[in-house]
């Protein structure tokens, strides 16, 4: 038997498939429920909103579905990657003004600690790390 705090149950995992945007919420619920239960309730905020970005952008613009994985590190520092199923490189152009889209990464890259991508297998997988205050 495992106790609640140990690295077992600190982890998150969810499969999406395909344009199943309607999944993005129940992600996010999950993932705010789960960092109450690993003692870092602070983070789902900031959490939250980049795993939105990240996941969404995964099952809109690949066209397949997506898998996400939560780790709350012994460190404390929170890892998400979402990984889907095509090596094209995320772009990083700035939007127009007046897009309506197009502004994820920029605040990926505003509000994580760290991120990047990572081209796997066939696919590729986009993460953020925060760190606890």
């Amino acid at each position: 038997m495992h106790e609640p705090g140990c690295a077992l149950h600190r982890r998150l995992h969810a499969a999406l498939d395909p344009a199943d945007l309607v999944a993005v919420s129940a992600v996010r619920h999950r993932l705010r429920a789960a960092l109450s239960r690993w003692g870092v309730p602070e983070l789902a905020d900031t959490a939250e909103l980049l795993t939105s970005e990240l996941v969404t952008n995964a099952l809109v613009h690949t066209g397949r579905g997506a898998v996400f994985d939560a780790v709350l590190t012994a460190e404390q520092r929170l890892r998400i990657e979402v990984q889907d199923g095509t090596a094209r490189l995320p772009g990083r152009r700035a939007p127009a003004e007046y897009a309506t889209s197009g502004r994820g990464l920029l605040l990926v890259e505003a509000l994580a600690d760290d991120w990047g991508v990572q081209l796997r297998g066939d696919g590729k997988v986009t993460w953020f790390e925060l760190a606890t205050p």
